[in-house]
């Protein structure tokens, strides 16, 4: 049973936590407002080794204004980019210390906040799917400290070639997904041309081998779906790619499926009399060469009448 005595102890204890809140509320107020450099640098440093990094981060921002050509200034302006850094507000913190490395280059801080820049670069950074303007900034600033900082601590560039690692897929899976579209939309043509494009502006795509067996394929599935009048010379284009593939794959996981579909392109271009996996046409492929001879009869009764 809760006593009257047991009541007015909780309702005391209340008050005298709400009064502690208010006192280091209105001191931390007090300490932001303060032209004290001594007290406002010994509370935040105090706030920073507690954890409280967005408090710290007031009041380095705060004393910043008053360290100015003093001693302490690059500390003070250091230890504001690692309070915002360690609050998670990597944009902000990227400024701080894009700025620091930019005032103190001498510093014995400067090759830390170097490097953590990078680190809030990189943590902006979005998946693949989304704007990859933010990666591609940071690969820059990634190959930057790298030259700039080579001889430093070897852990950190091990680090810096993760990170690019990272982001080069992403840049790299982005394009192949694209070009992989079209694929998945049966648009044959758009999918051969986005894979080659891909593969001219980067060859070292880390995809490669899947384009260069999606360019394959896109040549054969278009060849298949073609008139019979220009299926020899799309077979031919297919078995140009199935040679560009194999050449460079040759115990590719795809080479199965390739030499499959090889022989009965061989097959279509009557220069192979054995036997073929069946490669009957979907109802949607079906439709799709439909079209094609429906388009092409269109075009030629109109040539003819144009011609009258």
């Amino acid at each position: 049973m809760v006593t009257r005595k047991s009541n007015i102890f909780r309702v005391l204890t209340a008050l005298l936590l709400v009064l502690l809140l208010a006192s280091c509320k209105s001191q931390y107020e007090a300490l932001l407002k303060s032209h004290d450099v001594d007290a406002k640098y010994k509370a935040a440093m105090q706030y920073y080794d507690k954890g409280k990094f967005n408090r710290a981060a007031s009041l380095f921002e705060s004393l910043s204004v008053l360290t100015g050509g003093m001693p302490i200034d690059d500390t003070v302006q250091f230890y504001l980019g690692k309070s915002n850094y360690n609050y998670k507000d990597y944009y902000t913190a990227e400024t701080n210390f894009s700025r620091f490395v930019e005032v103190y280059p001498s510093s014995p801080f400067t090759s830390e906040a170097a490097y953590l820049r990078i680190e809030c670069l990189y943590r902006q950074t979005l998946r693949y799917e989304l704007d990859q303007n933010p990666t591609r900034k940071a690969l820059v600033a990634l190959n930057e400290y790298i030259n700039d900082y080579k001889d430093e601590e070897k852990e950190r560039i091990d680090r810096c070639w993760e990170m690019i690692d990272d982001l080069q897929w992403r840049l790299d899976t982005k394009e192949f997904e694209a070009a992989r579209l079209y694929y998945n939309m049966e648009d044959y043509i758009a999918s051969r041309v986005a894979f080659r494009n891909i593969l001219k502006d980067n060859a070292e795509n880390c995809h490669r081998e899947e384009i260069l067996y999606y360019i394959a394929m896109s040549s054969y599935r278009y060849a298949r779906l073609s008139v019979p009048a220009k299926q020899k010379e799309r077979y031919m284009a297919f078995q140009d790619d199935y040679y560009n593939f194999i050449g460079e794959y040759p115990v590719s996981n795809y080479r199965r499926e390739m030499d499959s579909v090889f022989r009965r392109s061989q097959k279509a271009l009557g220069k192979y009399v054995g036997e073929v996996e069946d490669d009957k046409l979907s109802e949607r492929d079906l439709e799709r060469q439909r079209k094609f001879e429906e388009r092409k009869s269109a075009v030629n009764a109109k040539t003819a009448r144009d011609k009258k």
